[in-house]
C-alpha cells in the first residue's frame, strides 16, 4: 500500500515513505489461496505474527470470502470469526485493518483495536458502513466494486478499463467523502479480480499513475485474486 504519494499521509496509519506491506490472514474456510489454515483463531493470531516477523506492516483481517460464487455468512458468523481475531492481533502490538462489507462488523472490529476498515465494496454493501467509520475517525479503503461475484458480475466488461474503473472510483469517493470520511482518511483500491478478468488487472497495474491522480493512496491487493 503506497502511503507516500506526494500527496499526504493517511491520517490515522504510520508515516511510511514507502510501498508498505499488507499481510493478510483469511479466517475463513473458502477463500481463494488458504481457505481453511487459518479458520481457528489462536491459529489466525499466530499466523498474523508471523506475517510481521516476515515483514508485513499491517495485517488484514477477514471473515468472508470474496471468490466468485462465494456464499454469503451471516453476521454472527463474520463477527464471531473476526473479533477474537483482531483483538488478539491488536493486543500483541500489530496494526490491523479488518476487510468486512458490514457496518457492524467493523464497528466491533475497530472497537478491538483494528485500525483501518477495508470494504471491498466501498460502502456500498451496506449503507451504514460510511457513517460509522466516519463517526470512528479511522482511515477507510475505497475499492472498485461492480457488486457481489455473481452471474454477470463475476467478469466484467469494459471499452477502457482503466478510465471506467477511474470514474467509478472518482464517483466513489465523492460518496465517501460527502458522507463525512475525512479526504486524508480515504484509501484507494482499484479492485484487481473484481469483475475483471487478468487482461483488466495487468492493463490497471500498467496504469497506477492514472489512479494516484485520485489524490488518495493505493492500496494494490493482488494477493487475493489468483490472475497470474
Amino acid at each position: 500500500m503506497s502511503n507516500h504519494s506526494g500527496r499526504g499521509q493517511v491520517t490515522g496509519l504510520p508515516a511510511w515513505d514507502r510501498c508498505a506491506v499488507m499481510g493478510v490472514v483469511n479466517v475463513t474456510p473458502d477463500s481463494f489461496s488458504d481457505g481453511g489454515r487459518w479458520f481457528d483463531t489462536t491459529a489466525a493470531v499466530k499466523h498474523g505474527l508471523v506475517l510481521v516477523s516476515e515483514g508485513a506492516d499491517l495485517v488484514d483481517v477477514g471473515g468472508e470470502s470474496t471468490r466468485p460464487g462465494a456464499t454469503r455468512v451471516d453476521e454472527d458468523e463474520e463477527l464471531r470469526r473476526v473479533v477474537p481475531v483482531v483483538r488478539g492481533l491488536a493486543a500483541e502490538g500489530v496494526l490491523v485493518s479488518v476487510d468486512t462489507m458490514r457496518a457492524s462488523v467493523a464497528r466491533q472490529a475497530l472497537a478491538a483495536g483494528a485500525a483501518l476498515v477495508n470494504d471491498v465494496s466501498g460502502g456500498l454493501a451496506d449503507p451504514a458502513m460510511i457513517p460509522v467509520v466516519a463517526d470512528s475517525g479511522a482511515p477507510f479503503v475505497v475499492m472498485h466494486w461492480r457488486g457481489f461475484l455473481e452471474g454477470g458480475n463475476v467478469k466484467g466488461v469494459y471499452d477502457d478499463a482503466v478510465g471506467e474503473v477511474l470514474d467509478e472510483l472518482h464517483a466513489r469517493v465523492d460518496a465517501v467523502l460527502a458522507g463525512g470520511i475525512s479526504p486524508d482518511r480515504v484509501v484507494v483500491d482499484p479492485g484487481l479480480g473484481f469483475s475483471k478478468d487478468s487482461e483488466h488487472d495487468l492493463t490497471l497495474l500498467a496504469h497506477l499513475d492514472r489512479l494516484h491522480a485520485l489524490g488518495h493512496p493505493l492500496l494494490v491487493a493482488a494477493s487475493r485474486k489468483r490472475f497470474l
